[in-house]
């Protein structure tokens, strides 16, 4: 069986420190700038385009649901 080997260049060892530091990144932002790099992450994970229209046909929704007694 072939020797097999994690690719280090993608995790690497950090700090408590140095892991914390996007709080303090963030919290000198104003709240549109957060509101910015939040919708950019959203966008990332959804693979999505902020320019893309949402698609209302999927979901569906009524003020009050039909109680049949």
């Amino acid at each position: 069986m072939d020797d097999y080997k994690m690719n280090r260049t993608i995790a690497s060892k950090s700090s408590f420190k140095e892991a914390d530091d996007h709080v303090t990144f963030f919290k000198d932002k104003s709240p549109v700038e957060r509101l910015n790099y939040a919708c950019d992450i959203i966008n990332s994970i959804f693979n999505s385009d902020p320019l893309q229209k949402v698609d209302r046909t999927i979901i569906s929704t009524r003020k009050h649901a039909n109680k049949s007694i």
